[in-house]
């Protein structure tokens, strides 16, 4: 390594080339990341304001021997591939996520893990090599996994009005840089570009600006991180203190003087306590509120016009994202409302990507339920949100009526994607990966997926080329 380089990059770059992935839990969870991204990737392409952003950059701008899109017959360049799959992984914000100081989801790495390790295994075979197999994937997701989510743990980017797409660009700059064969002195300099480019604007997720850029923010941060391994693979150079020179570094110009530094060390702590999203789509800080709503939607469901009043106790991160007022203007506003997400449930008992189109929202008992509500803070589920060893997401709901009763406050601490309700959860992953690859796979081919995509020691010993030739129409 460089003498005089910014630690953080020496440390992520021999993370990602000397770390051996042994824990059976995180391999075991990565294969249901995986899968559940891919469902998740293929039911967006239903909606048809995702679907025009899949394909080539321009017409025709196909590459033969490129990288494959799921659910489509897209052959592209590596870079626009990771865009097209990160795009479609996040667009219904229904892949998993990751809380802690910093907010993601570290599933939107799989757009380049995915488009690198299949363009990679088509050049190789090619040239006559033997092609990738899907547990250089499976490492490279929990790799990612670790970057962005230790990253996240202690470097709080919304605080100074930074996206957290930021460190998915870091982290898909260094698994993309090392599948491309990258050494450890090309995968930090390659960094060192990831971090010299800045961070996004959070501008797109709050009011007033509150927009589908969102949905693809993801892919494009993937994408640039593709890009700047290639360029630093083909010789471009590497810079030593893009965090932390005087001035002009990342972290005075953008971090307000902080360092940045990881939490703890790099392992497989992510990977193997990532949330999933199961049962509906809905940013992570509203999922216990909304299976509260659902206990409640039997209860209440008959006596709507009675509601005087609907209180929501959260903690602090759900107030500072999802509490919203007034009128939401499209669905990247909704599904990021928490007062919107538990009038559907109560309303329907159910919750769906649908419920966020204009059609559903223009029910006007949804903002009348809205008006009602009134959100508390509760100081514990707030610390308990951030303690190492709970990592809860509590919410509560209680109905109250005009005549002065009221309903049980019903409380849920866990969410059930939570590490905590895996065995309820990780089913139910099954279940729902099965029924998004039916909305676009005939049930045969969909039962051909499940089967090579479930069985752990068959998915590992896969070609990547292989497995990829099974997502395609």
């Amino acid at each position: 390594m460089k003498t005089g380089r910014d630690r953080l990059l020496e440390q992520i770059a021999e993370y990602v080339c000397r770390y051996e992935v042994k824990s059976e839990e995180a391999q075991r969870i990565a294969q249901y990341v995986l899968m559940d991204s891919i469902g998740t990737a293929v039911l967006a392409l239903r909606f048809p304001e995702c679907a025009k952003h899949i394909g080539p950059v321009v017409p025709g701008a196909e590459l033969d021997g490129g990288s494959r899109v799921p659910g489509t017959t897209c052959q592209l360049d590596p870079v626009h591939a990771a865009f097209n799959i990160g795009c479609m992984i996040r667009w219904l914000d229904y892949n998993d996520t990751w809380l802690a100081a910093e907010w993601g989801h570290p599933s939107d790495n799989l757009g380049s893990i995915l488009a690198v390790a299949d363009y990679v295994s088509r050049i190789r075979i090619a040239e006559g090599r033997s092609p990738l197999c899907m547990m250089d994937v499976l490492d490279a997701a929990v790799k990612a996994h670790e970057i962005q989510g230790v990253l996240a743990l202690s470097n709080s980017l919304n605080r100074v009005g930074l996206d957290h797409v930021l460190f998915v660009k870091i982290a898909s700059t260094a698994v993309s840089a090392y599948l491309l064969g990258g050494t450890e002195e090309e995968i930090a300099d390659a960094l060192s570009h990831a971090w010299l480019d800045g961070g996004s604007l959070r501008a797109y997720r709050h009011a007033p600006n509150t927009g589908s850029r969102k949905s693809w923010a993801a892919g494009d941060a993937t994408s640039r991180g593709v890009r700047l391994a290639l360029m630093t693979l083909q010789g471009e150079m590497g810079y030593n203190t893009p965090l932390s020179v005087p001035k002009w570094g990342f972290q005075d110009v953008l971090f307000q003087g902080n360092a940045i530094a990881l939490a703890r060390p790099l392992g497989t702590y992510v990977m193997e306590n990532v949330l999933f999203k199961v049962s509906f789509p809905a940013e992570f800080h509203a999922q216990t509120a909304v299976e509260c709503a659902f206990r409640l939607h039997g209860a209440v469901k008959d006596r709507l016009g009675d509601i005087s009043r609907i209180t929501i106790t959260t903690h602090q991160s759900a107030i500072c994202i999802i509490d919203k007022k007034g009128p939401l203007y499209n669905p990247a506003d909704r599904d990021h409302c928490l007062q919107y997400m538990v009038a559907v449930a109560l309303l329907y008992g159910c919750l769906t990507a649908e419920h966020y189109e204009d059609e559903a929202a223009a029910d006007p008992r949804i903002d009348a339920l809205r008006e009602k509500m009134i959100i508390e803070h509760n100081e514990g589920y707030s610390r308990d949100y951030l303690d190492e060893n709970k990592r809860s997401i509590a919410n509560a709901l209680q109905i109250h009526y005009r005549d002065g009763s009221a309903t049980e406050k019903v409380e849920c601490e866990y969410p059930i994607g939570h590490r905590k309700r895996r065995d309820e959860g990780l089913p139910k992953v099954v279940e729902k990966c099965e029924a998004s690859l039916l909305t676009r796979f005939p049930r045969k081919r969909t039962a051909e997926i499940m089967r090579q995509g479930f069985e752990l020691e068959r998915l590992k010993a896969m070609p990547v080329n292989k497995f990829m030739d099974i997502l395609v129409i």
